[in-house]
């Protein structure tokens, strides 16, 4: 891929992270990518993401533990984003 792109690209994952959860770093930009590749595939192709769920309960777990940190940081950014 041309190299151009994928910097616009993280640029646009990194506003996405800090839209998303309040603030960027690259951990977090990692996690929403991980998060937003495994939604879609979730929506897109449930049957492939249950098999996946299936054959590896442990990355599932963790799946689910990234999901829940997900939605807290988003859930603390709305809060932060109402106080004055």
């Amino acid at each position: 891929m041309d190299e151009t792109f994928l910097g616009q690209f993280e640029a646009l994952v990194d506003k996405y992270t800090e839209l998303l959860l309040g603030h960027t770093n690259e951990e977090l930009k990692e996690k929403v990518k991980v998060w937003a590749l495994y939604s879609h595939v979730a929506k897109s192709m449930p049957a492939l993401a249950k098999h996946w769920n299936e054959r590896y309960p442990e990355a599932k777990e963790q799946m689910k533990q990234l999901v829940a940190e997900i939605k807290q940081l988003n859930e603390e950014a709305r809060e932060n984003a109402k106080k004055p």
